[in-house]
């Protein structure tokens, strides 16, 4: 048997070697926004943890590049992103002039080409495994817990990233209950609508096409634009009608982020709505019908835990959508991760650029995840009992 390639790990194998040999490790930079200057991995840490990481990477690349074992490459992707995520913090402390306030170290292209790399080995073995829910939603909690872990021993300390945090961490938290509170608080109340909404489409023909083309054009408008257009009439609204005001509609802030991004999640909610409820078997309807039962009742028992799975995709959808959305609401002095973002790119403060972005990315990945699982166990109970 002659040597087998595998046709992912190529890919990995390419980008691993790159991101370790062409691109540098850390960027060491004098203070927090001047131009840093780049230090390739054997440079960056100390001489022992440098070459004991080039070879993990170097062997984690190799079990990549070839088919191997799933077992071997989980163990080879977890010790590579393991290693990473510790000795990227021994970069920041041995990079760092004793006695010195003012340097940032931060982790450089090729620390996250590497980490992609190994991510995404991970991300490939899992999906080999074809996982259950439950253990899905297990190993986020694993990843969570880990960095939690360095982030609680203060093993990244000496980063620039949590200086950054470090600075601002009152505000961090406050504007991390807000981008939460704008995310969730407009796809509940799409749910309240849009959910109604996709049964009347789905009930009365005759005016699903109207609605969901209204939709579709709000859809379709820029997000920044939709921001700026809803200003005019949430400020008239909030001057001429002082209950309005009392309740915190302005004309920027956060009710015109809250209600734009409200406007978005209609469309998915509302058409995986029909959709799902379409999606039922025809002999299916036709069995409840001849058990006697009720529309409202073929409704709730039958067709709305059937079209479940399909109305929780666009869930899904609305969720990691509007989680991205809300850092765009900072323009609009609306809050969330989004003030960092802006802060960081007026100022040429990437960390700070990162202390938002991080966040959001994070809590997108964890949100898709866990309704992934839960829209996998509807769909496992849907084929129970349709099989009945």
């Amino acid at each position: 048997m002659g040597i087998k390639f595998d046709k992912l790990g190529c890919v990995i194998f390419a980008i691993a070697i790159f991101g370790l040999l062409a691109e540098p490790f850390a960027t060491f930079r004098a203070n927090r926004i001047v131009q840093g200057e780049g230090r390739f991995l054997l440079e960056a840490l100390p001489p022992a943890e440098g070459y004991l990481l080039f070879a993990i990477i170097l062997i984690a690349a190799l079990v990549a590049l070839f088919k191997t074992p799933l077992l071997l490459r989980s163990a080879a992707s977890i010790l590579a992103l393991a290693s990473l995520a510790f000795l990227i913090g021994q970069a920041g402390d041995f990079l760092t002039p004793a006695g010195n306030s003012y340097a940032r170290i931060s982790p450089a292209a090729g620390f996250w080409l590497l980490l992609f790399a190994f991510a995404l080995l991970l991300a490939d073995v899992l999906s080999r495994l074809a996982l259950s829910p439950w253990a899905k939603v297990l190993t986020l909690g694993i990843a969570a817990a880990s960095i939690g872990t360095l982030l609680m021993t203060g093993s990244w300390d000496s980063l620039s990233l949590l200086r950054e945090y470090g600075s601002r961490a009152d505000s961090f938290w406050t504007e991390g209950r807000t981008h939460i509170i704008l995310a969730l608080g407009s796809l509940v109340a799409a749910v309240i609508v849009g959910v109604p909404l996709g049964i009347l489409c789905y009930r009365v023909q005759s005016i699903r096409s109207s609605v969901l083309s209204v939709l579709n054009i709000v859809q379709t408008i820029p997000s920044i634009a939709l921001f700026g257009l809803l200003i005019a009439p949430l400020g008239w609204i909030a001057l001429n009608i002082p209950a309005a005001h009392a309740i915190g509609i302005r004309g920027i802030g956060a009710a015109p982020a809250f209600t734009a991004l409200f406007l978005y999640s209609l469309l998915p909610v509302t058409a995986n709505t029909v959709t799902g409820l379409a999606g039922v078997p025809q002999a299916t309807r036709d069995a409840a019908r001849g058990m006697g039962m009720t529309g409202w009742q073929r409704l709730r028992g039958i067709e709305f835990p059937l079209a479940l799975p399909v109305i929780l995709t666009g869930i899904r959808i609305v969720l990691v959508q509007n989680i991205g959305l809300a850092t765009i609401a900072a323009l609009i002095g609306g809050g969330g991760f989004g003030v960092f973002v802006f802060q960081g790119v007026g100022q040429t403060a990437m960390d700070l650029v990162l202390l938002g972005a991080l966040p959001t990315v994070g809590l997108a990945f964890a949100a898709a995840v866990i309704l992934d699982a839960l829209i996998e166990m509807t769909r496992i109970r849907r084929s129970k009992v349709t099989a009945r």
